[in-house]
């Protein structure tokens, strides 16, 4: 029996919301505990997490609950230490660059969060950075391993929607102000000089969504808000929010096939859900139209699509929800985060590319700069294509 290798993992930023929740406690600590990832040659794989975090009582806290043997404060020394062979980040956007840079000089694979930088020209810069050094990025990519984005895309791939029109999301919920009920999000999130802003948060996922879906976005219209100019942090204490908490977005995306799509996505921490779900994205096509939400995914075929008329005089007795039929998953599927770290780790061991690279991510960047340019600028811009 051949032995099971060992990828030792620094991961920083794990006090936090999502390096906790998403990363440690869903996502490298299942893989360890189920002794590992068996890779398409038979071999295996498991890993050893090292927690990094500038709150060493936390960090313990957390090491002495799962089982993790090591922990730091020291960033970088892990980065620079021999046996570690993946550094993750999930730390604060201004100081990604940075980290990021370390890591890869240093000759270490990495992954992390998004936004890789603050600036395209950083996102780019660590694109080449990682390509000149051979090493293997990752950058997390979420929403395309969740159950319902899975089963839009099957149905993309399948040609059930026919031609492809057009295509909305609706993202978001109430984020209370903080002053009487707690906030769901940290206060840095609504502070401009701090890395926050809604699209800045958001449209590098969205892009990773348009291009994993339909393709390539070519245009952008963005209208960006800050709907609750005054927020409370974490002490109590009341402060201006500088950052946009919502941005409506109007794109122009072009298929493989060279067809074109309207897509249109809002984005708010200022909206009431009246969803089934946090997020839904709707396709609708010559053939069929489909809805997607993280978990479910309906479907209406031409065939089936009823004809609605339009009389105000008359109360609606149909239900249009009812008319819709689920999509079945047809698979198990696993904690998205956990799915792509998995993926992740088969490329680092065989030394390939990731599909989800620091390049994809730069297209992410490029499209929040130019969604709050739009918004400043109230107009229409193209999305010029990156290359290293």
């Amino acid at each position: 029996m051949s032995e099971t290798r060992v990828i030792r993992i620094a991961m920083n930023g794990i006090t936090g919301r999502m390096g906790y929740r998403q990363h440690l406690l869903r996502s490298i600590l299942p893989i360890r505990d189920q002794g590992g990832i068996t890779l398409a040659d038979g071999s295996k794989v498991t890993v050893e997490p090292i927690l990094i975090g500038r709150n060493e009582a936390k960090i313990k806290e957390l090491a002495e609950l799962h089982g993790v043997e090591q922990y730091t404060t020291d960033l970088d020394a892990m980065i620079n230490d021999p046996s570690v062979d993946v550094v993750f980040d999930a730390s604060m956007t201004s100081l990604r660059y940075d980290t990021l840079s370390k890591a890869i000089a240093a000759g270490k694979h990495v992954f992390t969060e998004k936004p890789t930088a603050e600036t395209l020209t950083e996102a780019v810069d660590l694109a080449r950075q990682a390509q000149m050094a051979g090493i293997t990025a990752g950058v997390v990519h979420d929403k395309l391993y969740l159950p319902g984005l899975v089963k839009l895309r099957r149905l993309v791939d399948e040609g059930f929607f026919g031609r492809i029109l057009s295509m909305r999301g609706e993202f978001g919920y109430w984020v209370f102000e903080g002053e009487i009920q707690e906030a769901q999000r940290p206060s840095w999130n609504y502070r401009l000089a701090d890395g926050g802003s809604m699209t800045t948060d958001m449209y590098c996922h969205w892009n990773y969504v348009m291009e994993g879906i339909i393709g390539t976005v070519k245009s952008v219209n963005s209208k960006t808000a800050t709907h609750i100019p005054t927020r409370w942090d974490e002490k109590g204490e009341p402060y201006e929010a500088t950052a946009d908490d919502a941005a409506y977005g109007i794109f122009e995306l072009e298929t493989p096939a060279g067809d074109e799509v309207v897509a249109q996505i809002n984005s708010s921490w200022a909206v009431r859900v009246y969803r089934d779900e946090l997020v839904e994205f709707q396709i609708d096509g010559t053939h069929g139209s489909a809805v997607a939400g993280l978990n479910k995914c309906v479907a209406q075929q031409r065939a089936h699509t009823p004809k609605p008329v339009w009389n105000p005089d008359l109360p609606v007795t149909e239900s249009f929800r009812d008319q819709w039929s689920e999509v079945p998953a047809n698979a198990d599927l696993d904690n998205g985060f956990k799915l792509q770290w998995e993926e992740f780790l088969a490329d680092v061991v065989a030394g390939r590319e990731h599909r989800f690279g620091l390049l994809s991510a730069a297209r992410g960047v490029q499209l929040a700069e130019l969604g709050l340019q739009s918004a400043a600028e109230r107009r229409t811009l193209d999305v010029p294509e990156i290359s290293l």
